[in-house]
């Protein structure tokens, strides 16, 4: 028999307010974070498949997140302490050179594992390693939408609608051209990526010539 979804989280009182703050935080490190949205998914009651897809963990993370919140409560999502020795490697620091834009003479336009741990002498595996920690995710790119137009929803709602229930007899097309190169510039700024964000851009543009 297939997985059932588990059933949605309880929370504690109060708790609700505090996760939310959590999320929208500048200050608090990006795991914490991204924990309190894993926590405020659950309890909404979405699958934990679903959960690990939207936050960038695997399915036993969400799941062993989701356990300790229940054991207990908020002090579950901090650090566990760590024995042995002491982490050598600043992970802060592997992150904010994450978010800096590589040379121009790499070619490339984000870091992967393996150049940024050239560059920093450090093992690649230590690069993945801080990128989980702080939800830092250089190779996704996301399209966002913001739009001022007052008619927006019963656009798209005809829009949708038409490929949703097309006309008896007809052929809905979507027709896009591809000319030759021009200049271009997206409608809002790119939002660079963040502990927690990946990189977002919208998702249509402004044309600067035919």
């Amino acid at each position: 028999m297939p997985n059932r979804p588990a059933a949605a989280l309880v929370l504690r009182e109060g708790d609700r307010e505090r996760l939310v703050s959590l999320t929208r935080s500048t200050s608090v490190r990006a795991g914490l974070a991204v924990r309190a949205r894993v926590v405020l998914l659950a309890a909404e009651g979405v699958a934990n498949t679903a959960i690990a897809e939207q936050v960038g963990l695997s399915r036993p993370k969400v799941i062993g997140w989701r356990q300790r919140y229940e054991r207990s409560g908020m002090a579950g999502l901090d650090d566990a302490d760590r024995s042995g020795r002491p982490r050598r490697i600043d992970h802060k620091m592997i992150v904010a050179e994450t978010l800096k834009p590589p040379p121009k003479r790499l070619g490339v336009t984000h870091w992967s594992s393996r150049l940024l741990a050239e560059r920093l002498k450090v093992g690649n595996a230590t690069v993945a390693r801080a990128w989980r920690d702080y939800g830092v995710q250089p190779w996704r790119s996301e399209t966002f939408k913001f739009s001022t137009d007052p008619e927006l929803v019963a656009k798209v709602t005809d829009v949708v609608g038409l490929y949703l229930a097309p006309p008896d007899n007809a052929i809905v097309l979507c027709v896009d051209e591809k000319s030759q190169i021009q200049a271009l510039d997206r409608t809002q700024k790119m939002l660079p990526m963040q502990p927690g964000f990946p990189e977002r851009r919208t998702h249509d543009y402004v044309r600067h010539g035919t």
